[in-house]
């Protein structure tokens, strides 16, 4: 087994300090009436045995992964295929400076906006070499269309963790809702935190191999959705560059733009920047990891836009596309 990163990968972190804003609590959402429900909705997806079912089954394709053994049911091509004319059946998709993308192993790093993005990267990244999406689990099989197509793709690195919202409701209810205790210790049972450093050091042992072999890895630095189009959830998580760090690959910053708000036809871009190149380095020091992360992110604000507007006009489907995607 090779040893975990120096840093090990973040892809979440809170401050559990309070801010100045009476019931707030500094980097998390504010607690309302939707941020239950879709902690209660996360709760039910933890529970749902076909998403557990789903789950496991990524989490032994990526142990295979990390022993080195490959196999794909289905090859990039027929994938891309398939999720392309999904995507592109429902938006308008705008692809820029597809050629930046080098050819081998590579690290794609996106902005993240909508539960969308996964699958839009992965309709507009070449079918070859081959893509795996390292994105958080239960929000790639929350339902079952997703699990379909996911069980046919492969090519999932499953991050099992809470998000920010049920910290939100954790934390509230250790300090002033004991109306939310319930749905607070449910979530501790059931809901792993995701620092788990057993877990942690097979997505690094599988993420190795996958570039090993020469296939790429996707994968959004920011930890989380964002909330603002044009704008970054900041500070990026310095532990994702880890992994290019280690494997010596280039890292191509991608800015997804649109896909916040969903509705029928909307135009969504995919904006490909210049790849960015670092020294390998087996065990990167915190300097090394920190100019890496500052590159990038330097890279994605020049990527996206600087006064983004929303279409007007009459949008279509939007609450069942958002809630399809969700």
């Amino acid at each position: 087994m090779s040893s975990p990163p120096s840093e090990q990968p973040t892809f979440e972190v809170v401050s559990k300090s309070q801010s100045d804003e009476p019931g707030a609590i500094q980097g998390l959402p504010e607690l309302t009436p939707a941020v239950v429900q879709r902690v209660e909705e996360g709760l039910a997806a933890a529970r749902d045995r076909a998403v557990r079912a789903s789950i496991q089954s990524a989490l032994d394709e990526t142990e295979a992964i990390a022993r080195g053994q490959f196999e794909r049911p289905i090859s990039g091509k027929f994938r891309q295929t398939v999720l392309r004319s999904l995507i592109h059946g429902l938006f308008q998709v705008q692809v820029e400076y597809p050629e930046r993308i080098p050819q081998g192993p590579v690290l794609l790093a996106a902005n993240h906006l909508n539960h969308i993005d996964p699958f839009l990267l992965l309709s507009e990244v070449p079918g070859e070499p081959y893509y795996h999406i390292l994105a958080d689990a239960r929000t790639l099989y929350d339902k079952w269309w997703k699990r379909q197509v996911l069980r046919q793709a492969r090519g999932v690195i499953p991050v099992e963790r809470r998000w920010r919202e049920e910290t939100v409701v954790i934390e509230a209810a250790k300090r002033d809702r004991p109306d939310l205790a319930e749905l607070a210790a449910a979530l501790e049972q059931d809901v792993p935190a995701g620092n788990a450093i057993a877990a942690l050091r097979q997505i690094d042992r599988a993420v190795q191999a996958i570039f090993a072999h020469g296939d790429g890895i996707i994968l959004f630095p920011e930890g989380g959705l964002g909330t603002l189009e044009g704008q970054l959830r900041l500070p990026l998580k310095r532990g994702t560059v880890i992994y290019a760090l280690r494997a010596g690959v280039p890292i191509v910053p991608v800015a997804l733009i649109g896909t916040k708000d969903l509705y029928f036809r909307k135009t969504l871009t995919v904006r490909f920047g210049e790849p960015l190149h670092f020294p390998a380095s087996h065990r990167p020091k915190p300097q090394e990891a920190q100019a890496a992360i500052d590159a990038l992110q330097a890279a994605l604000l020049q990527l996206l836009p600087l006064d983004y507007q929303e279409p007007n006009g009459v949008k279509l489907f939007r609450k069942s596309l958002n809630h399809l995607f969700w």
